[in-house]
């Protein structure tokens, strides 16, 4: 499997480690992960963004790894952020899970189901 940039000269430039388009070739197998919460097995929820946002990480590396895959093989990611004052902290940590991985991405302002979560992130991957 090859990922391949797309990036058109007639599109604005991105930032934060995403690309405007990801072309996958020759990928075989893909995995639709669900929305994922920051909420542990046993029901904890952190109380802070920081912390919120590496567990939802934890929770897509770990649907990631069930798949036999890992966060190179993703390339759709959406984040639902609970509110606009977290992107911050939600693209460090992204950025740091990631390492240099681009995929495509979108995040959004919302309300999230649950008002405890303050952010949830859903995603796609192919191998």
């Amino acid at each position: 499997m090859q990922l391949i940039s797309v990036n058109p000269r007639t599109a604005p430039p991105t930032g934060g480690g995403y690309v405007n388009a990801l072309l996958v070739d020759g990928a075989t197998r893909l995995l639709f992960i669900s929305g994922q919460i920051p909420q542990t097995a046993d029901g904890h929820v952190p109380a802070g963004i920081d912390e919120q946002c590496r567990l939802v990480w934890s929770n897509v590396t770990a649907a990631l790894a069930e798949a036999e895959m890992g966060v190179t093989n993703l390339v759709k990611v959406t984040t639902f952020l609970s509110n606009r004052s977290y992107s911050t902290a939600n693209t460090a940590v992204r950025t740091q899970v990631l390492g240099g991985h681009q995929p495509a991405l979108a995040v959004i302002v919302t309300a999230i189901f649950d008002p405890a979560w303050l952010l949830e992130i859903e995603a796609i991957a192919a191998a």
